[in-house]
């Protein structure tokens, strides 16, 4: 099992703590994060490109002139590809881009990056992250003290106080346990996590 530092929002360490190996000690499948990954951008794509194909675009009902005899191409309508104001040749239309993933590939996907970031030393556990009052400077002396930018801070519950205070701090989320996901801890260069929310992604994952 590794064995992570465990500090307090001074940042000073004041213990360890070992980790699971069934979550953050597995083989990374670099074919399923990157699965993982596009999975989400796709699904976050709304799909709503549009654009007009002939049977859509208003008027051209009416033979523009006779067959033949004039000298001109034959034309059926004013609204044809080749016309201006005409419609749109194969024309893109509103489409659903979201796949779908196993459970068990999705589980084993965030389980491997949560094993990199251990592996690369980018993960800090807190022993507990509890602020008064929702104050962004108290907030940013807690990642100065712990020496990280750009962090993604997981808690075990929904707490309003540090999630008002972190929101205004650049390229700094939070997320609970439940809202975890691949591509999160992937974008941000740290994750830092409590304790509790450890025990709680153990006790789900493993």
């Amino acid at each position: 099992m590794a064995n992570v530092s465990v500090y307090n929002m001074e940042g000073n360490e004041v213990g360890t703590m070992e980790l699971n190996d069934t979550v953050f000690g597995v083989e990374v499948n670099e074919h399923l994060v990157h699965l993982a990954v596009v999975q989400q951008l796709a699904n976050n794509r709304q799909g709503t490109q549009k654009a007009k194909t002939r049977s859509e675009v208003s008027g051209g009902g009416r033979k523009p002139w006779r067959q033949k005899g004039t000298g001109h191409a034959r034309q059926g309508s004013t609204r044809s590809p080749q016309w201006t104001g005409g419609g749109v040749v194969f024309a893109p239309t509103p489409r659903d881009y979201t796949f779908k993933m196993n459970k068990k590939e999705k589980r084993l996907a965030l389980k491997s990056v949560l094993t990199s970031r251990v592996q690369e030393n980018k993960l800090v556990v807190l022993d507990e992250l509890k602020l008064d009052a929702v104050k962004t400077k108290t907030m940013q002396n807690v990642l100065n003290n712990l020496k990280v930018s750009k962090a993604l801070v997981v808690m075990n519950d929904f707490d309003q106080n540090v999630v008002l205070s972190a929101r205004n701090i650049a390229n700094v989320k939070t997320a609970s346990t439940s809202t975890i996901n691949v591509y999160d801890i992937l974008k941000y260069n740290t994750v830092v996590v409590t304790k509790a929310a450890i025990a709680t992604i153990e006790e789900v994952y493993a």
